[in-house]
């Protein structure tokens, strides 16, 4: 298989370009012009063509993508342009943007101007500045000449980038490169336009009642707008005052709780939150409306983040972000199988709760995990002192609160504070009595976590440590945690600093343009550890998943695919299959899924 490099070049305005418009809305956009392309394959100089669509296309075929390798820095961008425009599909995807986030996290940068600068491969060029707002006709043939140059130089860059990051990085990521790509460049889910349109116009009316039914006044009171949000059951938001030092609401536009209640999972809380800021439009109404204009282009491309996360979790990504829709949104019923076919979503069963106990050798909790008990019932039995059949429904939740939130070293006010969002208070002692109970019952679990703040003490002394199972993870000095697949978990700048007279552990982490201290110990490094453990587990699910069915997108602990109608019943049972299966280096790691089956993804 011969391996290539691509970039296009494409017209852009002022108004339109990747600055202002997604992805998605700029390649199918009416503007859209492609003013030329530079093909490399290994081992030879790359080449520049430049002309009509039609004469474009027909330069591409001569290279056969459909049987090799095709390698772009972003990847998403240009495979969906010799997908969408041109009906070219490559027979693999490398995209080097993704293989530098999985490598590098934050540390060194994503764009290919950074990269090449980093690994001290050549200097982009500017000419693109050059080209704002003109057409393929509007160049010179000098300056279509120049341009040509500067396209090449960024494809002979791209390769040897392909080159510097491909040493050692483990194969099954670049197939995981590959298929998150395609869900994207090759989509296959239709949206319901009707169904959107009735939930926009829904809710546009709920908004106008809403508006009208409060008093501003009832808005604006901090108190009176928290008593609102507590109808709801939802928790106020709170913070500490940089002016008094004293704990108040964080209702401010800017506060990252009330930014959460803007994007809240109850429809009415969103609105509430709106209103409170006097604007005209929520996220769901947002997202609604992106999603009618999406349906009014096509099918709708899955855009998501490979490695978003330095855990290696996937992230939402070109604004239409999947990952975090209410579990029962209205646009899940918008999105529709083809025809012929029905969606499967399958999701993985606790598996961060028994990757834990797995990990920590807490080996009563695996063994539960693994004949199928409930470990809801098992853990509320030890909180309340009960036989298991005693337990009621209330306490069961509780233990199951208990179990997915409490193994990563979580407070009494924090679990308190979550049982309560969840509609159930309890005093504080109360819940410092359960989390005692916890760490109690499953002490192995916080000898992990106490490991594991000695780990980040080795990482600091650039020393090794044990952590966790023997034979899963490798602690190597300021590298980081080496996990199963060979990438790691980073930490960088990991460093002692002190707060308010106290010590304590941070590392730099990336917001937008700014790098930013975020705090770290031993039970925030089990969570991102299992967190990972979990990631690469639902990684090889899904390329299993993949050998028979197309995958069409992943929402955390969750796959879905679709298959032919005919073959609904074998496929979900070859999925549930896939879902369960343990990975080489986890065989004692009890894993079980839910899935359903229907023609629209909200119906699974």
């Amino acid at each position: 298989m011969k391996i290539y490099c691509l970039d296009f070049e494409t017209y852009y305005s002022q108004t339109y370009s990747l600055t202002k418009l997604t992805t998605e809305e700029y390649i199918r956009g009416a503007e859209f012009e492609v003013i030329g392309v530079a093909v490399a394959e290994e081992g030879s100089g790359p080449q520049w063509f430049s002309g009509t669509r039609e004469d474009t296309k027909q330069w591409l075929e001569q290279f056969e993508f459909e049987k090799h390798m095709v390698i772009a820095h972003n990847a998403m961008f240009d495979m969906a342009i010799l997908s969408w425009i041109f009906d070219i599909r490559p027979k693999a995807i490398v995209d080097t943007l993704s293989m530098a986030r999985a490598l590098h996290g934050t540390e060194v940068g994503g764009s290919l101007k950074t990269l090449a600068e980093h690994y001290e491969l050549g200097v982009k060029g500017t000419e693109v500045l050059n080209a704002l707002g003109k057409r393929r006709i509007d160049f010179t043939k000098l300056e279509l000449s120049a341009y040509g140059e500067y396209c090449k130089n960024d494809v002979a860059l791209t390769m040897e980038l392909f080159k510097r990051l491909s040493a050692g990085f483990p194969p099954i990521e670049f197939r995981l490169i590959d298929l998150t790509i395609r869900m994207f460049t090759e989509p296959s889910l239709k949206l319901d336009a009707d169904v959107l349109k009735r939930h926009l116009w829904s809710i546009q009316e709920k908004k106008e009642g809403l508006l009208t039914h409060y008093d501003k006044k009832d808005l604006m009171s901090n108190d009176k707008f928290a008593g609102l949000l507590e109808m709801y059951k939802v928790v106020p938001p709170r913070k500490i005052s940089p002016t008094t030092g004293k704990e108040t609401w964080a209702f401010a536009k800017t506060d990252e709780g009330f930014k959460e209640l803007l994007g809240h999972e109850i429809e009415d809380v969103q609105l509430l939150a709106a209103a409170r800021l006097g604007v005209k439009s929520t996220i769901e109404e947002t997202r609604t409306l992106r999603f009618i204009y999406i349906a009014g282009r096509g099918l709708l491309p899955i855009p998501l983040r490979y490695y978003a996360a330095h855990t290696g979790r996937w992230g939402g990504d070109d604004k239409v972000n999947l990952q975090n829709l209410p579990r029962n949104s209205v646009l899940k019923y918008a999105i529709c199988a083809p025809n012929g076919y029905r969606i499967i979503d399958s999701d993985s069963s606790q598996i961060e709760a028994r990757t834990l106990a797995w990990l920590a050798d807490q080996n009563d909790l695996v063994e539960a995990f693994e004949n199928g008990q409930d470990v809801y019932k098992i853990m509320a039995s030890s909180i309340y002192g009960k036989a298991e059949d005693e337990i009621s429904k209330d306490e069961r939740f509780v233990g199951k609160t208990t179990i997915l939130g409490c193994g990563y070293g979580m407070g009494a006010q924090k679990f308190g504070a979550q049982l309560k969002n969840f509609g159930v208070e309890i005093e504080e002692g109360e819940a410092l009595r359960i989390i005692q109970v916890y760490r109690q019952t499953y002490d192995w679990i916080t000898v992990l976590w106490q490991q594991a703040g000695r780990a980040l003490e080795a990482m600091i002394a650039d020393q090794t440590a044990p952590l966790g199972r023997t034979g899963v993870l490798t602690v190597e000095g300021r590298d980081g945690i080496k996990l199963p697949n060979g990438l790691y978990i980073k930490y960088p700048n990991l460093r002692r600093v002190e707060t308010n007279g106290k010590q304590e552990l941070v590392y730099d982490t990336r917001k937008g343009k700014a790098t930013v201290p975020n705090r770290i110990y031993g039970g925030k490094v089990v969570e991102n550890v299992c967190q990972a453990l979990a990631r690469i587990i639902i990684g090889e699910q899904m390329l299993q998943i993949a050998k028979k069915y197309k995958v069409v997108m992943t929402v955390h602990d969750a796959v879905a695919c679709i298959v032919p109608e005919a073959e609904a019943q074998t496929g979900q049972e070859y999925v549930e299959m896939c879902m369960r299966m343990r990975p080489k280096w986890a065989l004692e790691l009890p894993l079980n899924c839910e899935s359903g089956v229907a023609k629209t993804y909200g119906e699974c």
